[in-house]
């Protein structure tokens, strides 16, 4: 298996800080449950920093953040699992 077969679109090694996690949970809560705007708020914040994110998969991660008691730790689980690198 060469390296280019290992390797994996999702990143792995990127930590945001937990401020910038939260402030992306802030602006998903203002988005007062409009999945498709949550979407795109969370598309952009990836996309500044170089990752990409399926629709679908941001509409989902979007909501799951914007849920109850979302500690920073857990949107960053989140992102990683669905994140790609651009």
């Amino acid at each position: 298996m060469s390296d280019f077969d290992r390797f994996d679109d999702r990143f792995a090694a990127e930590k945001f800080t937990p401020s910038d996690l939260m402030g992306l949970r802030s602006d998903l809560l203002q988005c007062n449950l409009d999945s498709f705007l949550a979407a795109e708020v969370l598309t952009s914040f990836l996309s500044g920093r170089g990752y990409g994110i399926s629709s679908q998969e941001a509409r989902r991660v979007a909501s799951t953040i914007e849920g109850m008691g979302c500690r920073p730790e857990h949107i960053q689980q989140e992102l990683e699992r669905v994140a790609r690198v651009m």
